[in-house]
């Protein structure tokens, strides 16, 4: 992990998600979650359609910002962003990837840089794309499915009661997070919101 790579400021954000009411609320929607919650910050009312995504441009502490919501569906996330990426000039490691994470708690969110999917299919789709695996991502912890349940419905489920509150508290915290990625560079960001996750 270079720190050379890590102090390119972020001039992307990409949401991961599925397009479509009835995934809207789901798990497996909290990068598009976020993104909504991160562009109502940012006062965007105005997404447009192109390279495959919503995507919105906006401008945040001087810096040209573009976020995103590929509209290809999770397993093929990776076009609409690289096509995003050539249009824009912007480079992988530029780039912020906010998606959905089984292997952290309920309820927290965490930045890392690099690494492989472990499964998730728009990481996977991303990585094959882009050719690489170094971009930051914003992960947001939904935890492992209950008893025998299989991970396509847990993900594809909406949260109930307990697990609601602490699905809204991992995407406050991912907001958090990807704002922090922005203030204070990815390296010091990772360093900060991840001691406390």
């Amino acid at each position: 992990m270079a720190d050379s790579i890590l102090a390119k400021p972020i001039r992307l954000i990409v949401g991961l998600g599925n397009p479509g009411e009835e995934y809207e609320l789901t798990r497996h929607n909290a990068g598009f979650m976020v993104v909504d919650s991160l562009a109502e910050d940012f006062g965007i009312n105005y997404w447009k359609t192109k390279a495959g995504a919503l995507l919105a441009e906006t401008t945040y502490k001087g810096q040209k910002l573009i976020i995103a919501k590929p509209q290809s569906y999770m397993n093929t996330s990776g076009g609409p962003m690289k096509k995003i990426m050539g249009e824009y000039g912007i480079a992988l490691e530029e780039t912020l990837v906010i998606h959905d994470e089984m292997d952290i708690d309920k309820g927290s969110a965490r930045i890392k840089f690099g690494g492989g999917h472990a499964g998730h299919n728009g990481l996977r789709s991303i990585i094959e794309k882009c050719g690489s695996k170094d971009f930051s991502r914003v992960r947001i912890g939904i935890g492992h499915p209950p008893g025998k349940m299989r991970v396509a419905d847990y993900v594809l489920s909406v949260p109930k009661a307990s697990d609601a509150l602490l699905f809204e508290q991992a995407l406050t915290s991912g907001a958090q997070a990807v704002l922090a990625c922005l203030d204070e560079g990815v390296a010091k960001a990772m360093s900060l919101c991840n001691a406390r996750a």
